[in-house]
């Protein structure tokens, strides 16, 4: 049975230069800190045998796992879904791979339009960022607060939000219409990958639960 996402809460990737024991060992530590879903990402999408025990230590945790750019790696190893960025294969096609109730999120960076054509194709979620600088992706296209006020008020999908955030910085995202916050190095670069975890997950419980039945 293929797992749903959350409507918000921590979304954590894993670093593309990790993988094995050290990987399963953080991930575990992610998901006992709070995270909801997990994306994972691999150097030229070839790591299948990590893929698939991620989807293993996920599922046990009952929270879904996607793969970033790759649907048929999705789809091999029993994950939740895919997440697809305007140099990846095309919506309509990941569809078709990962099937009609898997998770298919959407990398809409500042572009607005690139979202509602996004939801009009039946995306699960979109994701706007970077909105602050990253050591993950230094040449990522800037975004800014008073998109996710506007993207609130024409989406009625999840709003991901990505790109050099910290628990720090957090708040006043959610607060301008974010649904769940999605950091890479924040959590596997800090030597307590729990203990930062849940320093941003903790701050979704003072949200306002309601949030969470706006969406069909």
């Amino acid at each position: 049975m293929t797992l749903a996402l959350p409507g918000n809460g921590l979304y954590v990737l894993t670093p593309v230069d990790m993988g094995g024991d050290r990987l399963r060992a953080c991930v575990r530590l992610v998901l006992q800190g709070g995270a909801v879903a997990v994306q994972y990402r691999a150097k030229n999408n070839a790591g299948r045998a990590d893929a698939q025990m991620l989807a293993g230590l996920c599922h046990a945790a009952g929270r879904p796992l996607i793969v970033n750019d790759d649907p048929e790696l999705a789809r091999a190893v029993g994950a939740d879904g895919v997440h697809i960025g305007a140099d990846d294969i095309d919506y309509d096609r990941a569809r078709t791979i990962v099937g009609a109730d898997a998770i298919i999120g959407v990398s809409c960076y500042a572009s607005l339009e690139r979202a509602l054509d996004a939801q009009a194709r039946g995306a699960d979620y979109v994701a706007f960022g970077s909105f602050f600088p990253s050591r993950t992706k230094p040449a990522a296209v800037p975004a800014q607060l008073e998109l996710l006020r506007v993207a609130r008020a024409r989406l009625r999908l999840p709003i991901v939000v990505i790109g050099g955030i910290t628990a720090r910085t957090a708040p006043a995202l959610l607060a301008a219409g974010a649904d769940l916050v999605a950091v890479s190095d924040a959590v596997f670069s800090d030597p307590d990958p729990l203990a930062a975890a849940r320093s941003i997950a903790v701050q979704f419980t003072s949200q306002d639960a309601s949030r969470q039945d706006c969406y069909p």
